[in-house]
């Protein structure tokens, strides 16, 4: 029964729809990734007139609807729009753009709440050592390394699940040879749902099902294998490469 659905399903299809899919979010994420880290860290650490108003629209970005996204980033890149010259409408990279603004909140607002928990005795205590305010950042970002991974697989599974966005400044292309050029696996689901192909919308379902499960699974791993915190000047010696004073 499954070998003959199986031989149905057209494979070439399926590994390129897949692969768009996690070279978009993949990337996508590692950008938002980079962009945030520094940012919540110069938030937490920050103490300026606004901090509540900025974390508080850092957390709303969170449940920022993905087709106003798509639709200003679908006017930034047209031809009329600022970055129209760069051609880079109906695109993967496109597709990426618009992944990392909204998977920013996500990765933002969790970093800063792992990074905020992080008590001041540890900043304090790596200032004692003469540390500087990058390294002071570095340690304080080893010892939320269990909120940071959190945070960048929750923002991984907000721009793999992306529909609406990805679908308005990716345009959904497939080339003749029925190889994807912008379809994901979410768009993808669609399409087929509404053309009647139940075989191929649930094989595709299954895809990234096991996609994500596939995701939380490493990070699951990834957080087993994060050591708890040993204590202030312990750890910050440690991590500056010295020895606790």
């Amino acid at each position: 029964m499954f070998g003959g659905l199986l031989a149905e399903l057209n494979t070439q299809y399926l590994v390129s729809i897949t692969l768009v899919s996690l070279v978009v979010s993949t990337v996508a994420v590692l950008v938002s990734t980079a962009v945030s880290l520094p940012v919540a860290v110069a938030v937490a650490f920050g103490d300026f007139r606004g901090k509540s108003l900025l974390t508080s629209l850092i957390s709303t970005g969170m449940g920022f609807p993905s087709v106003v996204v798509g639709l200003v980033v679908l006017l930034a890149l047209s031809n009329s729009g600022p970055l129209g010259e760069f051609e880079l409408l109906f695109t993967p990279q496109a597709m990426i753009i618009s992944q990392t603004i909204l998977a920013t909140p996500v990765v933002l607002s969790v970093s800063l709440s792992a990074v905020e928990s992080v008590g001041d005795d540890l900043r304090e205590a790596a200032f004692g050592t003469g540390a500087t305010t990058t390294d002071v950042g570095v340690v304080v970002l080893s010892e939320a390394r269990y909120g940071i991974v959190t945070a960048v697989l929750a923002g991984y599974g907000r721009a793999i699940s992306e529909v609406g966005s990805v679908l308005i400044v990716g345009g959904n292309i497939v080339f003749s040879d029925q190889t994807s050029y912008t379809r994901t696996l979410t768009t993808a689901i669609t399409v087929e749902a509404r053309k009647g192909n139940v075989e191929t919308g649930l094989a595709l379902g299954a895809i990234l099902l096991a996609l994500v499960l596939g995701v939380n699974a490493l990070g699951s791993v990834l957080r087993d294998r994060t050591p708890g915190s040993t204590g202030g000047s312990r750890t910050v010696g440690t991590t500056l490469g010295g020895e606790s004073r």
